[in-house]
């Protein structure tokens, strides 16, 4: 009608990705284990390192990313697979690759320390996952492509406190105007409600309009609100970025122990 503008609108899907079909049916669950065992010079017992059930959710969205790539099937698995297994030595693996040192635990660290809001002329933590992040993960989508996400939970200058931050995988976004809802993988929601879990912001308060493709006149307005129903508890997501991703044939992880 003469006088009324078009909403701005837009979506991209990964063709044929729902977590409850193409993710692993269980949840980020483990219990509580080394997750590597190291043998000292001298001592006749390995000694452990790190704790399963702090989680693996970096090693489980890498890993669904690879069998996408992969074009295979996740496991049928819905326990989560034992200490001593290919599957669980694979997730592992790939949780450590997911921290992507010392960059990836770097930004993660950075981010915990920022402000929410605008300090010495810089924009919150939360505007610039917006305004620099958001456009490269909406890159990923549109191509197709599974996108990892850091994702930070705590404002801490403790880093015992970065085993709160998660790792979720994009794989849909839809935006009307300036609102977006990501559609996200979150392992630490079991299979039954695990293609129900969004993450949704609005880009005017970060002044990344024209990052968005929608135009505007870039005012920033923060902090940023990001609502979620990612199974964190009652952490906020305060910032997220996109991690680095390289793909590892997930193969020799499924075959199963040697007969």
């Amino acid at each position: 009608m003469p006088g009324r503008c078009a909403v701005w609108e837009a979506s991209s899907a990964v063709s044929g990705f729902l977590p409850s079909t193409e993710a692993f049916r269980f949840s980020n669950s483990f219990a509580a284990q080394p997750l590597l065992g190291a043998r000292a010079p001298g001592l006749p017992w390995d000694i452990g390192i790190g704790d399963a059930s702090q989680g693996l959710c970096g090693g489980m969205i890498f890993a669904v990313r690879d069998l996408v790539e992969a074009r295979l099937d996740p496991p049928p698995d819905q326990t989560p697979p034992a200490r001593g297994s290919p599957l669980y030595a694979y997730l592992v693996r790939r949780l450590f690759d997911s921290f992507d040192l010392p960059r990836g635990v770097a930004r993660y660290y950075g981010l915990m320390r920022g402000p929410d809001g605008r300090s010495g002329g810089r924009p919150g933590v939360g505007a610039r996952s917006l305004a620099e992040e958001w456009p490269r993960i909406r890159l990923d989508l549109d191509a197709g492509r599974l996108a990892p996400l850091g994702i930070v939970t705590v404002r801490s200058a403790d880093p015992r406190r970065l085993g709160l931050n998660h790792q979720v995988l994009a794989y849909a976004y839809h935006q009307v105007g300036t609102a977006v809802t990501v559609r996200v993988y979150d392992p630490n929601t079991p299979n039954a409600q695990a293609d129900d879990v969004t993450m949704a912001f609005d880009l005017a308060q970060s002044g990344g309009l024209a990052a968005s493709g929608a135009g505007g006149s870039g005012a920033v307005a923060e902090p940023v609100q990001i609502e979620h129903s990612i199974a964190i508890g009652a952490r906020p997501v305060r910032a997220f970025f996109r991690a680095r991703y390289r793909w590892t044939d997930p193969r020799p992880a499924l075959r199963g122990p040697p007969e």
